[in-house]
């Protein structure tokens, strides 16, 4: 078996006249930025798709005052209901 430290020295011999040909004042992402990026766009694309998916399941139809007042069977208003004669704390007031 060759010696590790004899093909990591030739690779490195290789490699370093490319580094040097980078401009070092200038920063890239590389290839790591990019796999980074399209990782997180496969993401948000399927969690996209199931809220989608989710969001169909959902009925947003408000049921109509007729509606209301049957399954309720007293009938409902839009002004509020009248203060009553409670504490701050929710007990009510003993005036005997």
């Amino acid at each position: 078996m060759p010696d590790m430290s004899a093909s990591v020295s030739l690779a490195m011999t290789h490699l370093v006249p490319l580094a040097k040909e980078v401009d070092e004042n200038k920063v890239t992402p590389g290839v790591l930025g990019f796999i980074v990026f399209a990782a997180m766009a496969v993401a948000v694309w399927g969690l996209m798709k199931s809220m989608s998916k989710h969001m169909g399941k959902v009925d947003f139809k408000e049921p109509t005052d007729a509606e209301r007042t049957s399954a309720d069977g007293v009938t409902t208003s839009a002004a509020p209901a009248a203060p009553t004669s409670a504490t701050p704390t929710g007990k009510p007031s003993s005036t005997s």
